[in-house]
């Protein structure tokens, strides 16, 4: 198989990957599901601000699906585009900043003006129900 068919086939295996829904995952169960070694994920926890997997009161490593969603985004940016891990940690970075420049949806101003008539209604509901009690 050339280099170029086993990249291929790489990236089909990472885009293919199913998580559960669950809250928490093993650090087992995430090595199983993103096909990698536990070991890497302690390491990339080291190397990744983004990855912070809660400990239980026994000390196992349970992740959210947040984190296993970061650690396939970690896994495609430095085993399928070449990215070092300072890159990726970089390149995370910077795609977290620009999440949180986004501006806010506009709600209308106008909507608690529409609201005047239901909050009538609603009194006038309570109204006859405290009537009959």
């Amino acid at each position: 198989m050339s280099s170029r068919n086993k990249a291929t086939v790489k990236a089909v295996k990472v885009t293919e990957v199913v998580i559960p829904e669950r809250l928490y995952f093993r650090i087992g169960e995430v090595a199983g599901l993103c096909r990698l070694p536990a070991y890497v994920l302690r390491f990339w926890e080291t190397e990744f601000p983004q990855l912070k997997p809660v400990k239980s009161s026994t000390g196992q490593r349970m992740y959210r699906r947040k984190d296993v969603e970061n650690v396939l985004r970690i896994k495609k940016l430095l085993y399928e585009e070449g990215f070092t891990i300072a890159g990726a940690r970089q390149h995370l970075r910077a795609k977290t900043r620009n999440d949180k420049k986004q501006p806010p949806l506009p709600f209308p101003a106008a909507a608690s003006t529409n609201l005047n008539p239901i909050r009538q209604g609603l009194r006038e509901i309570l109204t006859l129900l405290s009537a009959r009690a």
